[in-house]
């Protein structure tokens, strides 16, 4: 029998959350249907499945912005071209202006199965700037209502496109996967007994991750603790910046991007998020896997997802809650991740005992069952 034919069409594949989704479930798809992986720019962090056709669209890294201008309605209609070229049965995209088009393209190929996945939450993440704002307000109720099917990685960016956005197509939720090894064993990475608490946070250093949060919470604390920033951003010289002048810069250690992330979080004893907002915080999925605590903000979208199964918590100002699988703190609330920081490292008993929950809870996001509803709505 013929396997289906699906074009799957995102930005590129640098080191951001939905690449890595898009990395994890490829070596799946291939074994189900002939997978067609259509990028927007040769930027590839990822491994790619070797059966994956894999089809740039744009082969320089770098443009300017007019050429970035001229260039996408060239790439739409390349994209378009090659669906109709290979009889495509489902195109499917990753992120907001692949959305747009696949939205767009839907207009003049009824016949193909368009599927969008809306990747962030969309009131905050949009919020740039003004104009951005009112521009996808016009542009996402009229481009995303053309596809057949919308999924995205949490209940609360559903909920705001239905209710911002004017979405009124149907929409599903498909978590994030998470990759375990079968044959693993795991234990917690944890150390109990180590003199120096050693706290982690992965991810890009952005405004909207606010890893000077945890800057701010380490200042003037009496215990001793290392603290590893892995990845990278704009705003990383002001972090580094922000330690030196809070008098912590020794204890603070910028890594910068790196492959081999767990190795990092082996070695570590808490996981921290700090985000102000989230589509779907993968990094704390990997950090869960290996057995670590996690404490999160409890932003929108994901960690109350993760950690507490959605349901609704209050923390007041300065304090923490002890969710059923981590620990949530306010946004922002450098008082709060302090307190929830003491709390674990004062309590060994505990910290151990939600290094288990993290294992238990990772097994639910494990990418074999993920897959089986992805499964369903791509058949």
């Amino acid at each position: 029998m013929k396997k289906k034919n699906i074009y799957i069409l995102t930005l590129s594949m640098g080191s951001g959350g939905a690449e890595k989704v898009i990395s994890l479930i490829l070596p799946f798809l291939i074994q189900r249907y002939t997978i067609t992986l259509v990028l927007f720019s040769n930027n590839i962090h990822f491994d790619i499945p070797r059966d994956v056709n894999v089809i740039i669209l744009n082969s320089e890294k770098k443009q300017s912005f007019f050429a970035k201008i001229f260039s996408f309605p060239v790439s739409i209609w390349k994209y378009m071209q090659l669906l109709k070229k290979d009889n495509a049965a489902v195109s499917l995209s990753f992120l907001t202006r692949p959305n747009l088009i696949n939205g767009f393209i839907k207009i003049f190929l009824p016949n193909i199965k368009v599927i969008i996945s809306e990747r962030c939450y969309p009131s905050i993440a949009y919020k740039s700037t003004k104009s951005r704002y009112l521009f996808y307000k016009i542009l996402i109720p009229l481009f995303y209502n053309k596809a057949d099917l919308l999924f995205s990685n949490s209940i609360h960016i559903n909920a705001d496109l239905i209710e911002n956005f004017k979405v009124s197509i149907p929409c599903k939720v498909i978590y994030n996967p998470i990759h375990i090894s079968k044959n693993s064993n795991p234990t917690p990475a944890i150390q109990i007994d180590s003199s120096t608490f050693k706290l982690i946070n992965v991810g890009s250093i952005y405004p909207i991750k606010n890893q000077g949060l945890i800057l701010r919470a380490l200042q003037n604390v009496n215990f001793k603790y290392e603290l590893n920033f892995v990845g990278d951003g704009v705003m990383e010289n002001d972090m580094i910046e922000m330690a030196a002048e809070l008098k912590i810069n020794q204890y603070v250690n910028f890594l910068g991007r790196r492959t081999n992330v767990n190795d990092y979080l082996n070695k570590s004893d808490c996981f921290i998020l700090s985000s102000n907002s989230e589509g779907f915080p993968n990094v704390v999925l990997e950090a869960m896997a290996v057995g670590l605590p996690v404490i999160s903000t409890n932003c929108m979208s994901g960690p109350l997802e993760i950690l507490n199964e959605n349901i609704a918590v209050s923390i007041h100002t300065g304090s923490f809650f002890v969710a059923k699988y981590g620990i949530l703190i306010n946004v922002d609330d450098h008082l709060g991740l302090k307190a929830a920081i003491e709390y674990l490292i004062q309590n060994p008993e505990i910290r151990h005992n939600l290094s288990k929950l993290s294992l238990e809870r990772a097994e639910d996001y494990r990418t074999e069952i993920i897959m089986e509803k992805l499964y369903e709505i791509l058949d």
